[in-house]
Parts: structure tokens; C-alpha cells; sequence
């Protein structure tokens, strides 16, 4: 849960920016585009799978 408090002498602007700074540091704009539409569980193994593929190929590249 994100908490904000005004400052004294704050503009909104301001205010408004480090609430997005806040959110963005917490991971729920992350989170909440995660949770938008509902995906199977073998869609997000298959996602993870092919996730860690990538990875595994990037990484024996750059070890050459």
C-alpha cells in the first residue's frame, strides 16, 4: 500500500509526481496490468518457460 502525505508548501504537481514515483517503485501499475485479463496457468508456464529460454540463449551469446 503506497501512503502519501503533502508537505508543507507542496504544489499538487509535485505531490502527483511522487505518487506515480511511489507506485512505479512499488510494482502495482506492474502488478495491475499482470491481473487485467485472466491467463491460464499453462499460458504463464509457458510464458516463464520461454522467458528462461531467452535468457539462457542471451547468456551462452555473450559468454563467447
Amino acid at each position: 500500500m503506497v501512503k502519501l502525505r503533502l508537505r508543507e508548501n507542496e504544489s499538487v504537481q509535485d505531490a502527483v509526481k511522487r505518487f506515480r514515483k511511489l507506485v512505479e517503485h512499488a510494482g502495482i501499475k506492474k502488478e495491475m496490468r499482470r491481473r487485467e485479463y485472466y491467463e491460464k496457468p499453462s499460458d504463464t508456464a509457458r510464458r516463464a518457460r520461454r522467458r528462461a529460454e531467452r535468457r539462457a540463449r542471451l547468456s551462452r551469446l555473450s559468454s563467447r
